[in-house]
């Protein structure tokens, strides 16, 4: 059994979750403080997300008949043809998934409050001191209920460059659909598309927006704390891989933990845990780079690729310090590096 450690989790989404889930199966306290926010109304579970929760949860059938895209048709760079490409993943909104695999989750254990605290994982706002936010670019989305046009194929997405920006069409169940749309309204962007726009039969009133620029906190965690999920890091919605990076994140703070109570030392883990969130950060912006820098040629393609640019060298800053990976994760394990 762990030692007299406990952990107080302030958030409540996939990565709290995952977190509270893990720890307590390996006999921590947990205390899960959860914050109210709007749900996202829907997310694409690639294959290695999906793989992830299945096993995090031991769910080997969790979401077996939800709807699943099959192909993606991508239209991208100045007046590309549509392409299709094979795509894997099953579209859920974010409280189906938390309700799916946190039936209780939230209410189990004796309330642990920030004092009593061992360590904190923070997976929501506000960020601890000295954290500090980084940002790098300033596009902004929105997200619209829509409804797919008949014939339109429910088991493909579509993506969409365009002089201003960029749409995101995502079906859902019974010919229902949420159009994403960043750098412009959804409107101005739909009155010049030549693939998206055939594919709506209506769109809907709003439902919200977000920031769509990558961000990242610094630093990551000190002894006590390590932010995690969201408080850590926000990704640019055109790679979809968010929801994997956050399942990610919990696995190696939940192994954080656990080598703490190991009696591992502390700055190791802390500097293993910094290097390998900063790296996976660098990996996203690569992939944002090949897609900014060949998506237009407009203002809105050259300057957030320009911001792309900076966080790759603020990323390359940042592990130019760090020395060489001391830890590896197995299963669910940190081991040292011999």
């Amino acid at each position: 059994m762990p030692a007299d450690l406990r952990v107080l989790i302030r958030g409540d989404g996939v990565a709290a979750c995952c977190c509270a889930h893990l720890l307590r199966h390996a006999g921590f306290p947990v205390t899960v403080e959860p914050l109210e926010r709007p749900r996202l109304p829907v997310i694409l579970l690639g294959d290695q997300a999906l793989a992830l929760v299945r096993d995090i949860f031991d769910q080997p059938e969790l979401f077996a008949n939800e709807p699943r895209i099959r192909r993606r048709v991508v239209a991208w760079g100045d007046g590309a043809d549509p392409v299709s490409v094979e795509h894997s993943a099953v579209v859920v909104s974010e409280e189906l998934l938390l309700r799916r695999v946190t039936p209780g989750l939230l209410s189990e254990g004796n309330p642990t409050n920030e004092a009593e605290a061992s360590w904190k994982i923070l997976t929501a706002r506000p960020l601890p001191v000295p954290a500090v936010e980084y940002s790098f670019g300033a596009r902004l989305a929105s997200v619209r209920p829509a409804s797919l046009a008949q014939g339109t194929d429910p088991s493909a997405c579509w993506i969409e460059s365009l002089d201003n920006g960029w749409l995101f069409l995502i079906p859902g169940a019974d010919r229902a659909a949420w159009l994403l749309a960043i750098g412009d309204s959804p409107e101005a962007l739909l009155n010049h598309s030549r693939v998206v726009a055939e594919e709506i039969a209506a769109l809907g009133g709003s439902g919200g927006g977000f920031p769509a620029y990558p961000r990242i906190a610094s630093p990551l965690c000190a002894p006590g704390w390590v932010c995690c999920g969201s408080a850590a890091m926000a990704f640019d919605p055109i790679c979809g891989d968010g929801t994997a990076h956050a399942i990610r994140e919990a696995i190696l703070a939940a192994a954080l933990i656990r080598g703490v109570d190991k009696g591992a030392p502390v700055e190791e883990l802390l500097t293993h845990y910094e290097t390998r969130l900063t790296a996976g950060f660098r990996r996203h912006l690569t992939v944002c780079r090949q897609f900014y820098s060949s998506g237009g040629e407009a203002i809105f393609w050259t300057s957030e690729a320009e911001a792309i640019a900076r966080g790759i060298d603020w990323c390359d800053s940042r592990l130019s310090s760090y020395a060489r990976f001391r830890y590896q994760l197995r299963g669910f394990e940190l081991e040292a590096v011999c």
